[in-house]
């Protein structure tokens, strides 16, 4: 992906109908010619985009509010836009106002001196369902939808340019919006789901699919095990009845949590592991969540592009970030397909070389195993030592294993270390942080007579940020340019699933071997967009699959 030169055509759709307005821009904003109307939205932006030599950046309020609706009347693909909601977050969160609504809405009223309005979120209690993407959006009722869009854009364009590394958060806004399109694209093509898989993966772990919303046989049966090993009745869902009864069988518990649970020296404890583990499955991705998320064999999740303040990824629901192990082989793809898994190997160690550039770092991780290159050097050899120190590093682990072997890594690795200890006391001071291409990380008041544990706790927390939302700022540039990449391919390979360091592309078998090229090229493009003339590579390792739990 390369930060677009393409004409700028701010979009508002009309409120109700499938219309909508249409303004052509200058590069810093600034209007281009006069506002036009299209009754047929979708077919006025086919036009110009199949129509022009370089296809347009639309500029619009929000992403997951129009494009969706636009999908199934689109010949194509739009190639880039601007998304104004996510771009007001990234430049808020830089001007320290972490929070702050971001809605078309909201940013105008900042622009003119208004009362902001809240963001409109699910579930509270003053919010009334919205019926059009205008509601969303939190404008006056007097205020032009296309003049809003066209004010607002020049006013983040404006900004932009004012931050420390204005290439950089052009770029970072230009890959938030192109993984805007992809998030839409992903959850209207689906990723492909078995149900017949499914149901044959569940009988399996849980017995037949049970009526009235009683415990599967399987559970139900492992619950009974579970009282007769304590002696006494327990609800094994229930942590208060587990606990007094783990108690009265003379074992005291911290919590239910299975990490607790494993060193636990009393038979019950391995059945109420199991029981977890299955319940899990049964409430999480049992029969109940297929029908709701999967719909023409296609699991169709709702991405929400930077929900989390690294940059990373989540979901409305249906947990696409987290598909079990044990469900993977109910991912398969069509006939005549397959699934091309590629996920980045040891992304945030390599996220640390590239951004410190010590020389010792760099060098191992041009060796491939990058564990096993510094293992070489500082550690004897000993691989798993020199994870688990490097890991430390970057977490703010001290305790234990861990502190020796930071020594070591501060002698051998300086300008690595350095670099996360130095964001780590900034953390611990209350101040802020930023990942490579400028996102940046919530501030916190430090205050007199504070407990240490909190100022620790946010310079762990800054420590990986710096290298977790520089990894995202990779990841997302990688998306970008594979999604442009395969938009040029036939057959029509399609991106179905991203999750962090990994993507999976459904595509016809015939194209497998341009698809992998592909998936090569573009991470090669995220290095070198996102980190310039680094030595550190980052290889994507690929696997062309009929069945997502072959790849793994």
């Amino acid at each position: 992906m390369t930060v677009p030169t393409s004409p700028l055509i701010a979009v508002a759709a009309d409120p109700a109908g499938s219309g909508g307005r249409l303004r052509p821009l200058a590069e810093d904003g600034s209007p281009a010619g006069p506002p036009e109307h299209a009754a047929d939205l979708a077919a006025a932006l086919a036009e110009r985009e199949l129509g022009q030599r370089q296809p347009p950046r639309w500029v619009w309020a929000a992403t997951d509010e129009l494009y969706p609706r636009l999908l199934d009347h689109l010949p194509a693909r739009l190639a880039r836009c601007h998304d104004l909601k996510l771009t007001e977050a990234l430049l808020l969160a830089h001007d320290e106002q972490y929070g702050q609504p971001r809605t078309l809405g909201a940013a105008w009223a900042r622009l003119h001196g208004l009362p902001v309005p809240a963001d409109p979120s699910e579930g509270s209690a003053d919010d009334q369902p919205v019926l059009f993407a205008a509601d969303r959006q939190r404008l006056p009722p007097e205020t032009d939808p296309l003049e809003a869009v066209v004010a607002v854009h020049a006013e983040q364009q404006r900004r932009i340019a004012l931050v420390d590394h204005p290439e950089r958060m052009r770029l970072l806004c230009a890959a938030e919006s192109a993984g805007s399109l992809a998030a839409a694209e992903m959850g209207y093509d689906g990723l492909p789901w078995s149900a017949a898989v499914h149901d044959e993966l569940l009988t399996g772990l849980l017995g037949p699919r049970p009526a009235g919303g009683v415990r599967p046989k399987l559970l139900a049966e492992l619950a009974r095990q579970v009282q007769e090993a304590l002696g006494r009745p327990v609800n094994p869902d229930s942590p208060a009845q587990v606990l007094q009864a783990f108690a009265q069988a003379g074992v005291q518990l911290a919590s239910t949590r299975s990490w607790v649970l494993r060193e636990v020296n009393h038979p019950a404890a391995a059945l109420l592991l199991r029981y977890k583990e299955l319940s899990r499955i049964h409430t999480a991705n049992g029969w109940a969540w297929r029908e709701q998320w999967v719909r023409g064999g296609r699991f169709r999740p709702e991405y929400v592009v930077g929900g989390v303040v690294s940059g990373r990824w989540a979901t409305r629901g249906g947990g696409a970030l987290q598909i079990p192990r044990l469900l993977r082989s109910a991912v398969v793809a069509d006939p005549g397909h397959r699934l091309v898994v590629a996920d980045a190997g040891q992304l945030e160690p390599r996220v640390l070389a590239a951004l410190s550039g010590d020389p010792g770092l760099v060098r191992a991780a041009a060796e491939g195993d990058l564990y096993a290159g510094m293992a070489r050097t500082a550690f004897d050899g000993d691989r798993q030592r020199a994870k688990l120190g490097l890991l430390g590093a970057m977490y703010g682990q001290t305790s234990g294993e861990v502190g020796p072997l930071l020594n070591v890594l501060r002698r051998r690795f300086p300008d690595a270390m350095g670099l996360v200890e130095s964001a780590a006391r900034t953390g611990e001071q209350g101040g802020v942080v930023r990942s490579r291409l400028g996102r940046t990380s919530p501030g916190w008041e430090a205050s007199e007579g504070e407990n240490p544990s909190d100022a620790r706790a946010r310079g762990r927390f800054t420590r990986n940020f710096v290298i977790q939302a520089s990894a995202a700022d990779w990841a997302l540039a990688l998306l970008a340019a594979l999604r442009r990449r395969l938009a040029g391919l036939d057959g029509a390979p399609r991106l179905v699933f991203f999750q962090h360091d990994e993507v999976v592309v459904h595509a016809p078998a015939e194209t497998v071997p341009a698809v992998e090229q592909a998936v090569t090229q573009a991470a090669e493009e995220a290095r070198g967009l996102v980190f310039g003339p680094t030595p550190v590579p980052f290889p994507l390792e690929s696997h062309a699959v009929a069945c997502y739990a072959e790849a793994k």
